[in-house]
C-alpha cells in the first residue's frame, strides 16, 4: 500500500473558493480553487481504496491522519518523507499494518544496535518528551532488548539507509524506517524494494488525472457538494477498470503493469457506449449546471 497526495482544480465560484480556498497567495495564487485528494492506493493494482478529500488549505498530512484508522493488519503501508511525525506513525502503527516509510532529513536516529546485514536498530521519542533522564531511559532500554510496544512516547524501528548514485549530482542517501525489525524475516533489499513501489502511486495518480479525467481539465461543479460528487465518481470509475485490469492480468497470469490503462480505458468507453440499452430522454438528461458533470 501507499499513501499520497494531488490536488484537483475546481469551477471559480464563490461557493467552492470558501469551501476548498486557492493555493497560494498574491501573484503566485493558483488561477482556480484547488481540492486536496490524499488516498489510500494498493501498489501492484493501482486502485484507490480509500481517499480524504479536502480544501487545499489542509494539509496532506492532517488528511492522512483520517486514513489510518481504514488500514489493516495485512498491509503494509509506503509513505515518503513529507508525511512522517511522530505522532503520524504512532497512528498508523496503531491501524495494525506494517510501516515502511521515508525518514525526514532532520529526523535524529540514535544506533541501539547494529544488525550483521547493516542495518540497525533505532527508537523513535515523542519530541514532548524533554526530560533527558526519560529520553536515556529509552534508550537504555531498548538496548537492552525489551519491548516497547506498550510505550506511548516511544517506538522501536528498524533502519534501512542507501545509496541512490545516479540521482543528483553526488548521489541521494535515502533513509527508510520500517516496523519490520527482524532481518531473519525480512532481508534489507526487500524493504528497499517495497519502498519503491511506493512510485506506483504516482503511476495511479497519472492514470487519474491525465487519462481518465483529461490533462488540464477543471472539474465543472458549482457547488462544493456536487464537487465532492464528482471526485467521488470519478475515483469510483477509476477503481472499477483498475478492477477490471487486476482480474485480466490474473486470469492471464500477468503482472498488473503489464496491462495498459489507456488500452484497457478505450476498450471500456467503447463497450459501455455500444451496450447501452437506451438513451436517455431530453427530459430525463441532468441538467450540467445542476449536477455538474455527466
Amino acid at each position: 500500500m501507499a499513501i499520497d497526495g494531488f490536488d484537483v482544480d475546481v469551477a471559480d465560484t464563490e461557493s467552492n473558493v470558501a469551501e476548498f480556498g486557492y493555493h497560494g497567495s498574491g501573484d503566485n495564487r493558483s488561477t482556480y480553487p484547488k481540492a486536496r485528494v490524499v488516498a489510500l492506493s494498493e501498489c501492484g493494482t493501482h486502485v484507490f481504496l480509500a481517499a480524504e478529500v479536502t480544501a487545499i488549505t489542509v494539509g496532506e498530512r492532517a488528511a492522512a491522519a483520517r486514513l489510518y484508522p481504514r488500514l489493516l493488519g495485512d498491509e503494509i503501508l509506503c509513505a515518503d518523507r513529507g508525511f512522517y511525525s511522530f505522532d503520524a506513525w504512532a497512528a498508523a502503527k496503531a491501524g495494525g499494518a506494517e510501516l515502511v516509510w521515508r525518514a525526514p532529513t532532520n529526523l535524529r536516529l540514535p544506533v541501539v544496535r547494529v544488525h550483521a546485514d547493516g542495518t540497525y536498530v533505532s527508537v523513535l521519542i515523542d519530541p514532548a518528551v524533554q526530560s533527558k533522564r526519560r529520553r536515556a531511559a529509552i534508550l537504555a532500554a531498548a538496548a537492552a532488548g525489551e519491548d516497547l510496544d506498550e510505550a506511548e512516547d516511544a517506538h522501536l524501528v528498524r533502519v534501512v539507509e542507501y545509496d541512490v548514485p545516479d540521482r543528483n549530482p553526488d548521489g541521494e542517501l535515502i533513509v527508510l524506517l520500517t516496523t519490520l525489525t527482524d532481518p531473519a524475516a525480512v532481508r534489507a533489499d526487500q524493504i528497499v524494494s517495497a519502498y519503491h513501489e511506493r512510485w506506483e502511486h504516482e503511476t495511479a495518480n497519472d492514470q487519474l488525472k491525465t487519462h481518465l479525467r483529461g490533462p488540464g481539465a477543471v472539474l465543472q461543479s458549482k457547488s462544493p457538494e456536487l464537487v465532492h460528487q464528482e471526485i467521488w465518481a470519478w475515483l469510483t470509475v477509476h477503481y472499477a477498470i483498475a478492477a477490471v485490469m487486476a482480474r485480466a492480468a490474473e486470469a492471464a497470469d500477468l503482472d498488473p503493469d503489464r496491462i495498459s490503462f489507456i488500452h484497457a480505458l478505450n476498450i471500456i468507453r467503447r463497450t459501455a457506449t455500444g451496450t447501452a440499452a437506451f438513451p436517455p430522454s431530453p427530459l430525463d438528461r441532468p441538467r450540467r449546471d445542476r449536477l455538474g458533470r455527466h
